[in-house]
């Protein structure tokens, strides 16, 4: 009896084993996906120029908006441009409201366990900007000072480790961190080059200058764990892109310099 129980318990197992086996082959990758359906859906930032933005007519633009209609085009299918915010470009990828980020997401080791990232593609500088009046040579000078920047981004961590004893106000968004700059609600800001250019533009009378280079970060495409074959599709086409100048001449349109190199890991 007991016999006959044990091996019915083992075909049982052997069964459960095999549909859970017949259920991970049924799963269509993400890549096979995009390409059935003709179809990307890339999340982009378009409040950050030059990155991601909207042109005179209302028309997404920007050294992001173009990287994603090349890989679209070179990928041979249709792109539909997902807008996002900084802390809504991961939520996006999770939830499969995205297949894909090329939203100046820059490539960390806490990112990197809830998502994946491929090789760099492009990379942002971020300052520490702050009235010229003001003597801040370094992150020590920081210290019993209110440092404006937007929630969620790399440069958190890095001003968290750094900079003790400073205040650090978060913003939603970059549109609302500029908007702060702009009205002289943030003295002291800490965003990409780009961003203050905009806000020194947007108000001059702040005298904002860049007091110094938190750190330059590589940006990565980012895409949901588990999907080899795009992640795979994804660092072959950044690679060759880079190399043959593509990505370089979208880089140096819209910020006037060349690609930097990717930092070394």
């Amino acid at each position: 009896m007991y016999q006959r129980i044990a091996k019915r318990a083992v075909q049982y197992g052997l069964a459960l084993g095999l549909t859970a086996l017949a259920a991970s082959a049924a799963h269509a990758d993400l890549l096979a996906d995009i390409q059935k359906a003709k179809k990307i859906r890339v999340a982009i930032e378009l409040s950050l120029p030059p990155y991601g933005m909207m042109d005179s007519e209302l028309k997404p633009t920007g050294s992001d908006v173009e990287t994603a209609k090349l890989l679209a085009a070179d990928l041979g299918v249709q792109l539909e441009i997902v807008p996002v915010t900084g802390p809504t470009r991961i939520p996006y990828l999770q939830t499969n409201k995205a297949d894909v980020a090329i939203a100046t997401l820059s490539i960390s080791p806490a990112r990197a366990k809830v998502i994946d990232f491929s090789v760099p593609y492009s990379a942002v500088q971020i300052v520490v900007a702050a009235p010229k009046s003001m003597p801040i040579k370094d992150f020590a000078d920081l210290k019993g000072k209110s440092i404006a920047i937007t929630r969620g981004n790399v440069q958190e961590a890095e001003l968290m480790k750094r900079a003790v004893g400073a205040q650090i106000v978060r913003y939603d968004d970059d549109a609302t961190l500029v908007t702060a700059g702009i009205t002289g609600q943030a003295t002291i800001v800490s965003t990409a080059t780009t961003l203050l250019r905009e806000i020194q533009e947007k108000n001059p009378s702040a005298n904002l200058e860049t007091k110094f280079v938190v750190k330059n970060f590589d940006l990565g495409i980012g895409m949901r764990k588990g999907e080899p074959a795009l992640l795979d599709w994804v660092n072959r086409w950044v690679t060759e892109n880079r190399a043959n100048g593509k990505l370089n001449a979208i880089f140096k349109k819209y910020n006037d310099v060349d690609l930097p190199a990717a930092n070394q890991p």
